[in-house]
């Protein structure tokens, strides 16, 4: 009977050493976490909707709350059975425990938050800069916020790999655990991987600065390679475009060794045209330069025109034609519809002034002693003969 009491009143001690252990860590996680949660919300923001729903702020508050409840919890359940009279059986007393969880303990568990830390404000600046650029008007803003994510997303990657992976070596060092011998086999796998995905790596670093210096966008007419055609996606690894007839070209961005983007910011018409040798070449410009004061007018093709025609001369004379260079500035892939109608319309008004368009034929001359062939028109045979 006597030692039924005493197992109970070892079990009653105990129970109230835990609950104690458990309240006393509770209120330290709760301090904790306030001040943390005072910390980052000047980091967030002040608006309600950043105070209660912004990832920077729940998530490190949830970590810091686990990490100090757990800390706290393990540095008092030793001395609290001790005081409740039990002894724990295995030989690990309460300085052996207290000098691990002050020592090793405390360093990961630094480690542990300030690669979170570094971390998350990393992915806090590059949100921020991803939200500003999605907020931009303008044309190509969707654009620009398509950029930036791709870029933001390989940044956070690439600095949340560097970082879990040092501090995760910190953390083995702090456990003894000899790290030589891993950074040794990372070594030679990345001098494995590196062989084995040079081509690999060439398309990932030649797409980051293509992307990175917005050399051509999504939608853009480009010439990749000699193969013109509107660029329908741009990753880290290829660009693809889709020519005039509906093929798609796909390029591993390690390989394309020129481009040419043709609607870029502007984008110009250039008009080579040829008159007969016997019309008047200012006259030509000035009917030009009509059509094309008309063409800037329509409500339909004025507003794609970014500026008056610009004549740029005689620019050759050719075997049977005078060509007469002009370009017409547009907004981008607005060119070939504006300059299609502008020839539309420069032909009208040609045929309309009398003014010939040279094409293809042959003149046979036989020179000034040569006299002209007759051709005498006889009547129908008699056929009564």
């Amino acid at each position: 009977m006597s030692g039924w009491l005493n197992n109970q009143a070892q079990l009653t001690a105990a129970a109230a050493a835990l609950g104690a252990v458990v309240a006393i860590a509770w209120l330290a996680a709760q301090l904790a976490a306030r001040a943390a949660r005072a910390g980052l919300m000047r980091v967030a923001g002040d608006d309600a909707a950043s105070r209660f729903s912004a990832p920077i702020v729940r998530k490190p508050i949830r970590i810091i709350w686990s990490v100090v409840f757990l800390l706290v919890g393990a540095m008092l359940m030793m001395p609290a059975l001790d005081l409740a009279g039990l002894r724990v059986r295995g030989g690990l007393d309460f300085e052996t425990l207290a000098a691990w969880l002050l020592g090793p303990g405390l360093r990961i568990v630094l480690i542990t938050l300030l690669a979170y830390s570094v971390a998350r404000v990393v992915g806090a600046v590059v949100g921020r800069f991803e939200h500003e650029v999605s907020r931009a008007n303008g044309s190509g803003s969707s654009e620009r916020a398509k950029r930036a994510t791709t870029l933001g997303r390989l940044v956070r990657n690439v600095l949340n790999i560097l970082l879990y992976g040092v501090a995760g070596l910190m953390v083995l060092q702090q456990l003894q655990i000899n790290v030589l011998p891993v950074l040794t086999g990372a070594g030679i796998a990345g001098l494995a991987v590196g062989f084995g995905a040079q081509t690999l790596v060439r398309d990932v670093i030649s797409g980051f600065f293509l992307i990175l210096e917005d050399q051509v966008r999504v939608g853009d007419v480009a010439s990749v390679n000699g193969t013109a055609g509107q660029v329908e996606s741009i990753n880290l690894r290829t660009i693809t475009l889709r020519d005039l007839s509906g093929t798609v070209h796909i390029f591993p961005n390690g390989s394309v060794q020129q481009m040419s983007n043709l609607t870029k910011d502007f984008a110009y018409y250039v008009v080579d045209m040829g008159v007969a040798y016997k019309e008047d070449t200012d006259q030509v410009v000035r009917v030009m330069r009509q059509v094309a004061e008309d063409l800037a007018a329509d409500e339909a093709y004025g507003r794609h025109m970014l500026a008056p025609l610009e004549v740029l001369g005689v620019d050759a004379f050719d075997e049977s034609q005078v060509t007469i260079k002009v370009r017409l500035k547009t907004q981008p892939l607005r060119q070939w519809e504006v300059g299609r109608e502008y020839r539309r319309r420069v032909k009208k008004a040609f045929d309309a002034r009398g003014i010939e368009i040279p094409f293809p034929h042959l003149s046979v001359y036989f020179g000034e002693a040569s006299k002209p062939w007759r051709i005498d028109q006889q009547g129908p045979a008699d056929l009564s003969r």
